[in-house]
């Protein structure tokens, strides 16, 4: 049974550099990064070692403490370098690509059990995301539902209907099989319903949202839909995990190309890239040019993806690279100054309130140090859609203070559902690493 939501509480933010709807790249990397760090609550134990060959879909990395999880190859070729950080930490394995793109060959599932173990063996099982905490799911347990987010109101975000619209088979597939583990319930934009055909999904109840950001956020869906309570567990999985995970059940082998965004204010060629994660943005430097010291590349979105810098590699998870400027001018007089045309606000300091069809070449400037926490939370609630204390709750987690946490919704939350609160905060606090150690906390103390 559909549902339909319309949420008050949010912000779009007006930034320039949105992608235009053409491919203007179809980049195969010559190297790819297997990186554990992308993967929360993965203890990796490395399964191969420099010099060994592998196909497409072969198991690269496993969880320590589930065996069974694996992280396989999104090609075919040879393992070049194993990456490792301090007291050698397993940051990334690089696994040169022979572009024949051999692959591994899956059986068609038939059952739950079956449809599970093949996810499991192809290293697709890390695209469903357990709440709370935000960590690979558990497969032992069953979750009170599955839950899909079929659109992105973050910053510059990819188009969904461009991105998927070839892949509805493969996402029916997944939604199909994943249905016969918990129930498989999808969100849609109630603006634009049609986008990739997802509305003519079936085995699950479609759910409408309408307001701006950060409506397209799994999180704040699952709070108006089913609200995660103390002892429940919710997967999640986006659709590039569910695009992925139908073609193993389809063409039951691994492919994980993608058609990625490369936007932002920096972006000399806003538009779209066909290839894989783990690309090296080295690859990609002339979407941006020379200006790698002006630049700050980020994997995901702006307000909650993940600063790699020009030599990091694209995440598992995300088909958006955002290149926005460094901010390090200082600015004379700075808010005290009564023109400020190419400043946005949220509030009415400037006059950016007046022109709503502005777009704005923003950058990392933070205009400001940390301060003082304002001690009204509706400054912050005004843009978080969700029946939560952000303010009590991002207090609580720098007190460390379990009891309060979980009275004010640390097993509803991720970072990123905090972003906007980061943003529109002006005591410059780093709201999303407060509560990512918050979570942290409850891991280690409630495992």
């Amino acid at each position: 049974m559909s549902q339909n939501f319309v949420l008050k509480k949010g912000l779009d933010i007006p930034v320039k550099g949105i992608s235009e709807l053409r491919i203007s790249n179809a980049k195969t990397p010559d190297i790819v990064a297997v990186k554990p760090t992308d993967f929360k609550g993965l203890a990796p134990r490395l399964l191969v070692r420099e010099g060994d060959s592998v196909l497409c879909g072969s198991p690269v990395i496993a969880d320590k403490t589930h065996a069974e999880i694996l992280l396989t190859s999104p090609v075919s070729g040879k393992v070049k370098t194993i990456l490792r950080g301090d007291k050698r930490k397993l940051l990334a394995v690089l696994i040169e690509n022979d572009h024949d793109f051999n692959c591994v060959e899956f059986k068609t599932p038939a059952t739950a059990e079956e449809v599970k173990q093949t996810i499991l063996a192809s290293g697709q099982w890390p695209w469903l995301v357990q709440r709370p905490y935000g960590i690979i799911a558990n497969p032992e347990l069953t979750p009170k539902g599955i839950f899909v987010s079929g659109f992105n109101t973050a910053p510059l975000a990819s188009d969904v209907d461009f991105c998927f619209a070839d892949q509805f088979k493969f996402i029916q597939a997944a939604v199909s099989a994943l249905a016969q583990l918990a129930p498989v319930h999808v969100s849609l934009d109630a603006c634009n319903p049609e986008a990739a055909r997802l509305n003519k999904l079936e085995n699950c109840p479609l759910h409408f949202f309408q307001g701006k950001h950060p409506a397209g956020n799994v999180g704040v869906q699952i709070s108006h839909i089913s609200p995660i309570q103390k002892e429940e567990t919710a997967w999640t999985i986006s659709l590039l995990g569910l695009a992925a995970i139908g073609k193993v059940l389809v063409n039951k082998k691994v492919d994980l190309t993608r058609k990625v965004a490369v936007c932002g204010p920096m972006a000399i060629d806003p538009s779209y890239i066909v290839t894989l994660p783990g690309l090296p943005m080295k690859d990609i430097t002339g979407q941006w040019g020379t200006l790698a010291d002006e630049a700050r590349v980020v994997s995901g979105d702006m307000l909650a993806g993940a600063a790699i810098g020009p030599d990091g590699y694209l995440s598992f998870f995300d088909n958006q690279v955002t290149v926005i400027k460094e901010g390090r001018e200082k600015e004379a007089f700075g808010w005290i100054r009564p023109i400020r045309y190419k400043q946005f606000s949220t509030d009415h300091s400037y006059f950016s309130w007046l022109m709503p069809w502005r777009k704005y070449n923003l950058d990392t400037n933070l205009h400001g140090g940390p301060r003082a926490f304002l001690m009204n939370d509706a400054y912050y609630a005004k843009v978080l859609p969700m029946d939560i204390y952000p303010l009590y709750l991002t207090k609580a987690c720098l007190a460390g203070d379990i009891d309060k946490m979980e009275k004010f919704g640390i097993y509803e939350v991720l970072p990123e559902d905090l972003a906007l609160c980061e943003f529109v905060d002006p005591s410059k606090n780093y709201i999303q690493d407060i509560i990512a150690k918050g979570i942290d906390l409850m891991l280690k103390e409630m495992a």
